[in-house]
């Protein structure tokens, strides 16, 4: 189990959910945070002050935004960011990319 973050983060990024994550699991995108699978250890404090409500458990994420679950961990996959798991939020680890989903991503699909 891990969080996800969903489309409501998109062009929001308030960056409350990557202050408080315990592990420094939650990554800045061009357009929205993204939350690092492999990193994340299930404490949910990221779901409890998000504004937006767009962090959802992985068994939770609502049906029209389960895209979103495979999403978080392609940003950090060779075809976007190439990161890896980091192992925690630095000044390095802060970028302009997005996943082609959040990248083309419309108000209209919201």
């Amino acid at each position: 189990m891990t969080y996800v973050i969903t489309s409501t983060c998109i062009d929001v990024k308030d960056g409350i959910c990557q202050k408080v994550c315990p592990v420094e699991c939650i990554y800045e995108g061009g357009r929205m945070m993204y939350i690092q699978p492999d990193e994340c250890i299930n404490c949910g404090i990221c779901v409890s002050v998000c504004p937006v409500q767009a962090i959802f458990e992985d068994a939770d994420v609502p049906g029209e935004e389960e895209h979103f679950t495979v999403t978080n961990a392609e940003f950090f996959g060779p075809g976007v960011t190439g990161w890896g798991a980091p192992g925690g939020v630095t000044p390095d680890y802060v970028s302009k990319l997005d996943t082609p989903l959040v990248r083309d991503f419309t108000a209209s699909q919201k």
